[in-house]
């Protein structure tokens, strides 16, 4: 199949799925306090970004996902190396994953308002809990998954200590299984950014809980189509970025 044809085709589905969405509550369908018409999308988001709420609010929710990514990534490549490289240090922690790996990210939101109060800080550990398993399996599967005939070929040439293993062997091999731990990061934290402001928490998440409280259901969806577009520049910047870090491959 073509590109050409392959594009004409997406485009032909989602006019498909744009025109099945207005007719439903034009027709009577659904009631367009509950779902509005796409037609009416453009105004709400041109008179939240007239009154200043869209762009306040987008930039706060920014900041609490890029703090909290970095804090969640940074720490689960940090201990899946560590996990990864250690077998003593796996079987150390092993039951303490195994009991808070279950616990979901809105089961810290009561801990988040305690220890940090109705914060940026609060929503930057909410988004950093959901971030940090997804990281710290994927580093430590990437590892473990390292050819260990790679690795006795390194320390038959002198790359010995742990610090050199991880620099020569390790960290390269293991890049592209980290990489896919990251760009799977970058969509888990934007749907984490909505739990972590439910409670207060100034930006997108609150002004999300505020429009359907009152039924204004069409700035609801400004802000959904708001965090799906913010994710997809994000993830087509990761995307760039990994070709590039992973350009040896090709």
């Amino acid at each position: 199949m073509s590109l050409v044809r392959s594009t004409l085709l997406a485009a032909a589905g989602l006019l498909a799925f744009l025109l099945f969405w207005e007719a439903m509550p034009r027709l009577g369908l659904i009631n367009p306090a509950f779902l509005p018409p796409p037609s009416t999308i453009p105004a709400a988001f041109l008179r939240e970004v007239s009154l200043g709420i869209w762009p306040e609010a987008v930039l706060s929710s920014l900041s609490h996902y890029v703090a909290g990514l970095l804090a969640g990534a940074g720490a689960g490549v940090g201990l899946g190396l560590l996990s990864g490289m250690s077998r003593p240090f796996e079987s150390f922690t092993a039951w303490i994953v195994r009991l808070l790996r279950p616990i979901p990210g809105l089961a810290w939101v009561p801990f988040a308002i305690i220890w940090f109060g109705v914060q940026p800080s609060a929503a930057v550990f909410i988004i950093a809990i959901g971030v940090f398993w997804i990281v710290f399996f994927a580093t430590q599967g990437a590892v473990r998954g390292v050819d260990r005939d790679l690795i006795e070929v390194a320390q038959a040439f002198g790359f010995r200590s742990p610090l050199a293993r991880l620099t020569k062997i390790l960290l390269p091999a293991a890049t592209p299984g980290i990489l896919v731990g990251l760009r799977t990061a970058l969509g888990q934290a934007w749907m984490a950014v909505v739990a972590a402001e439910i409670f207060g928490v100034p930006g997108v998440g609150q002004r999300m809980m505020q429009a359907s409280s009152l039924l204004s259901t069409d700035i609801v969806v400004v802000y959904m189509l708001t965090m799906a577009a913010l994710y997809g520049l994000f993830d087509s910047a990761f995307v760039a970025l990994q070709g590039w870090l992973l350009r040896w491959r090709a």
